[in-house]
């Protein structure tokens, strides 16, 4: 019922808008009237618990006195024997009589340790070895060589091939669900490749520890996250040692300084629970200052410009030009006008490379890239 009543209240835009108030009362309606049939059941019998025990104790507590009074009374026991063997009896059955109070309660935390033991009980990733010798020959900043990859035992990926110097600006494009995110998640080894290996520097990443490996990294997600608390201590989260004049340099290029300032408090301003008290493009400006503050040899962009308005964008375009400078980064874009200047354009379909180049040796092949760029502004798609 928790569930259903957390999940109608967070998409409460979308159930208004779709008039379904009704229908989620009425969901609400048989949830409840479930959890009630339920709990007054569970409530019942452990009601019913503590007084049967009481009466079951007191039960044998006369039966013994019976007993042990004939006996008394034949002379084969003293009364103190059973005095103390009623005193003990009474001891024996308090902890049990608690116990028995408690049953509701037990249930319940039984309940829910089972949730938690599932969490805690899941495997940890392993880091393993690669056994790939380190290339020491000028190897590129990064290197994919022969990745395999799937999330289940089917690959998506048999045989995926990327070299990226060092300075790069490389966009990675292509239709919904051809791999791109995956890339990503494989770079910063949210998993593990099946086979083949990746390179930094000429390191295979399974051979730096994560917390190592993320750190020559800063991501902005299409998604965007920001804690709660003020818009300095969200920029200052990727780099604890930046300057305020770092701070400020980045909040000035990626165009935050400008609606921070009109804002009551400033930079001192207290972003709620979920930063709903700035808009949605306002929150993803903030997420890009706050990668440039990181200063990472590694900028990946998740279609970090999708919540933002087409002046914006080109603005945080020549933003990025002067901060990308001599910096490696991976772009991640539907909007094929915003990477037009990359140094090499990966063209992804079902999981593999099927063109590579620049914008304008793409569009000569008149090959899949010049399809997807021209659908978006002819409106033809060929499917």
């Amino acid at each position: 019922m928790n569930n259903q009543v957390e999940e109608t209240y967070g998409g409460q835009v979308i159930v208004k808008s779709f008039n379904r108030e009704d229908d989620m009362v009425k969901e609400f309606e048989v949830q409840n009237k479930a959890f009630y049939d339920s709990a007054w059941k569970a409530q019942f019998v452990s009601g019913i618990i503590m007084p049967l025990m009481t009466f079951m104790n007191n039960i044998g507590y006369v039966f013994v006195a019976i007993i042990g009074g004939i006996q008394v009374s034949n002379g084969s026991v003293t009364l103190g024997d059973i005095q103390a063997f009623l005193q003990y009896m009474q001891q024996f059955s308090q902890p049990i009589s608690q116990l028995a109070n408690l049953a509701n309660t037990i249930q319940s935390t039984i309940a829910s340790a089972e949730r938690v033991f599932e969490v805690l009980d899941e495997a940890d990733m392993q880091d393993t070895k690669s056994g790939v010798a380190v290339v020491t020959d000028n190897p590129p900043k990064l290197a994919l060589d022969h990745v395999q990859f799937g999330y289940t035992d089917d690959l998506l990926m048999t045989d995926f091939n990327l070299n990226v110097n060092q300075g790069e600006m490389v966009a990675i494009v292509g239709p919904t669900g051809a791999g791109k995110t995956t890339i990503i998640n494989l770079l910063e080894r949210f998993y593990d490749i099946k086979g083949g290996s990746i390179r930094m520097d000429g390191v295979d990443t399974r051979d730096m520890k994560r917390e190592d490996l993320r750190k020559h990294f800063a991501m902005v997600l299409q998604e965007t996250w920001l804690f709660t608390g003020t818009i300095w201590d969200n920029l200052k989260y990727g780099n604890e040692d930046a300057t305020d004049d770092e701070i400020m340099a980045a909040s000035q290029a990626a165009h935050v300084d400008n609606f921070v300032r009109q804002l009551p408090k400033g930079y001192n301003t207290v972003l709620n629970e979920e930063a709903s008290n700035i808009s949605q493009g306002q929150r993803q400006l903030l997420t890009i200052a706050r990668a440039f503050v990181a200063n990472p040899e590694i900028l990946i962009l998740d279609e970090a410009t999708s919540s933002v308005d087409t002046r914006t964008e080109v603005h945080i375009q020549h933003a990025m030009e002067r901060l990308l400078k001599d910096r490696t980064s991976f772009v991640v874009a539907h909007r094929l006008s915003t990477i037009r200047d990359a140094d090499n354009i990966i063209v992804m379909n079902h999981g593999g490379i099927v063109e590579t180049g620049t914008h304008d040796a793409l569009m000569a092949k008149n090959g899949f890239y010049a399809d997807l760029y021209n659908s978006q502004f002819s409106g033809n798609v060929k499917i």
